[in-house]
């Protein structure tokens, strides 16, 4: 299990690769990238701001949660902060299990709970030079 808030890009095959395990049928991945809009508004990159080491803790608990609630062997999350330009990824979830359809619903399960309750904050940097802080 990994967890980490960081600001250097996310090698998402490394990543992948230390999930890899004999009992592991399925490793299902997720990877937020950085879109040209945020909600209706166009945005020419994005901005993340963390208490990492809570955001660690509030994250590790998610992952006990998950690996409990599906039956899956390991979940691992890494996080970006920082300016964030246009296609970069800013979060990876990444999950291995016996068996696909419990690997899809952990990886759902975490990234929709790290949204929800992780002391990670996001500003859209607007086209227009404005910034706006997201919920």
């Amino acid at each position: 299990m990994l967890v980490r808030i960081q600001e250097e890009p996310i090698d998402f095959q490394q990543l992948i690769n230390s999930m890899r395990n004999v009992e592991a049928g399925a490793i299902v991945t997720f990877l937020g990238t950085v879109r040209n809009t945020s909600g209706s508004i166009p945005v020419t990159g994005l901005y993340y701001e963390s208490y990492a080491e809570m955001a660690e803790k509030s994250i590790k608990g998610i992952m006990d949660e998950a690996i409990f609630r599906f039956s899956v062997i390991d979940v691992s999350v890494i996080h970006r902060i920082g300016h964030l330009g246009l296609m970069e990824d800013s979060v990876a979830v990444c999950v291995s299990a016996p068996h696909r359809k419990d690997a899809f619903h952990a990886c759902e399960f975490v990234i929709d709970r790290i949204k929800e309750t992780a002391p990670i904050w996001k500003k859209d940097l607007g086209v227009d030079g404005k910034e706006i802080w997201r919920d």
